[in-house]
């Protein structure tokens, strides 16, 4: 999985969070998990995640899939195995880098768009999409695909916007650190599809949505930009965002005061009748729980501290370390040899022109609290950290692994992380980790690895 993975694997230590990162993107496969979520017999399809449907097939003429992300083309390889020619026809759009973007999957068409930011192919795919949906009547059934990367994927300018307006926009708010409840926010008021509103233009089509969430705790309306569920938020709470992160796209606060002056519809909330179910066949908890289990089967104890981490990436590095160092001298909260796991969504805050996202910079700040350790606790760690998708930010570098070593001058390397360089920091010292796409995403995964003090 690991691009010159024996490099990296330079102790047992270092083996084993190789061998958890690897195990956790291996549980999330989008494929491997919709497979194992749906059922068909006769004219029945179960649908089994932590809310479960039946799904009444004979009620429906037609069969509809739509949607987009990262890892969608996994889900359609599996609804297309379950369902063979009961789908009629689809759509969804995927990274243009996708192998399978321009073909179809069965009768599914895979259209190439834009990410992280949104592009003209991009519109054009979801315009097309938009036209399926809006042809649907009582009698579709939709099966809507929606996992990380939809939000930039899935691109329809509302209004007189462009897409160089979301585009702008989208890096604005990227740059400017707002966390993805503040993204989608403002996404959703500026777009055609996002907030409920891919769901109302397929009204009155039943939609059940199969999701991979990249996002802490997985709501719904929040993975992707929640096309096919309610939102609850408003064009003033938008117009909060843009304005608390100084986001200066005239064309957006023209949009934005315009809705909220009841020019605009709002986006459908709690109270819309959407027919049909959400189900969320993979997530982080999902990759932590395979690492966990690898961690095991190699005879390290696992330990979960969150699913959640959310926040500045280089703040939270030093308390994971703390916590490693904690369990090296005192056993606590676990005895090594031990794996520290966590997933969740950091953020970076731009500052400099340098190459990196938040898994470098968690790794780049780990790296430099390791090296502080004044009683050596850390000197028998490694820490990793990548982005499920194998993109870290806009690099092609999935995260890192580091250790007490990687850090030899401390001037630098802060320098590095203040200029947001963490990349060119940790190339250069053979810690980054590159895996090229993996077909799927549920964000952040970090493993800490405590082997027995002096082992």
């Amino acid at each position: 999985m690991f691009e010159n993975r024996e490099s990296h694997a330079r102790s047992p230590a270092h083996e084993v969070a190789l061998d958890c990162l690897a195990a956790g993107v291996r549980g999330i496969d989008p494929e491997h998990a919709t497979r194992d979520a749906l059922a068909v017999d006769d004219d029945s399809l179960e649908i089994t995640t932590d809310e479960s449907a039946t799904v009444d097939l004979a009620e429906f003429d037609r069969v509809l899939v739509l949607g987009g992300g990262k890892a969608a083309p996994g889900i359609v390889r599996a609804l297309d195995a379950r369902l063979g020619d009961r789908i009629d026809d689809g759509l969804i759009v995927v990274p243009e880098a996708d192998p399978a973007a321009g073909g179809s999957i069965g009768p599914v068409a895979v259209e190439g768009g834009g990410h992280p930011l949104p592009t003209p192919e991009g519109v054009a795919a979801t315009e097309e999409l938009l036209e399926l949906a809006e042809a649907a009547d009582e009698r579709t059934l939709v099966l809507a695909v929606v996992t990380g990367g939809a939000s930039a994927l899935l691109a329809a300018p509302a209004g007189e916007l462009s897409v160089g307006d979301l585009r702008r926009t989208t890096r604005a708010l990227l740059d400017a650190g707002a966390d993805i409840d503040e993204i989608n926010a403002v996404r959703k008021h500026i777009s055609r599809v996002k907030g409920g509103r891919l769901a109302a233009a397929a009204g009155p089509a039943t939609v059940h949505t199969l999701a991979v969430s990249d996002v802490v705790g997985d709501p719904p309306s929040v993975i992707g930009s929640g096309p096919t569920v309610p939102d609850g938020t408003t064009y003033a709470d938008a117009l909060a965002v843009i304005g608390r992160h100084g986001i200066d796209v005239p064309a957006i606060r023209t949009h934005l005061d315009a809705g909220d002056a009841g020019e605009f519809p709002e986006t459908p909330d709690a109270e819309s009748q959407i027919p049909g179910t959400t189900h969320v066949v993979a997530g982080a908890r999902t990759a932590i729980d395979a690492a966990a289990a690898a961690a095991a089967e190699r005879g390290y104890e696992p330990c979960v501290l969150s699913s959640r981490v959310r926040g500045a990436a280089r703040a939270t590095a030093p308390t994971h370390v703390a916590i490693g160092e904690e369990a090296a001298i005192a056993g606590d909260p676990v005895e090594p040899p031990a794996v520290l796991l966590s997933g969740g969504e950091a953020t970076v805050d731009v500052h400099g022109g340098g190459e990196g996202g938040p898994n470098l910079e968690f790794a780049l700040s780990a790296a430099l609290s390791l090296a502080g350790s004044a009683d050596g606790a850390g000197d028998e760690l490694a820490v990793a950290a990548i982005d499920t998708d194998g993109r870290d930010g806009a690099t092609d570098a999935a995260g890192a692994l580091v250790d007490a070593e990687t850090v030899e001058d401390r001037e630098t390397a802060r320098d590095a992380l203040d200029r947001n360089d963490s990349l060119g920091y940790l190339a250069d010292r053979n810690a980054a980790l590159v895996t090229g796409a993996t077909g799927t995403n549920v964000n952040d995964l970090r493993v800490l690895v405590v082997p027995d003090w002096g082992d």
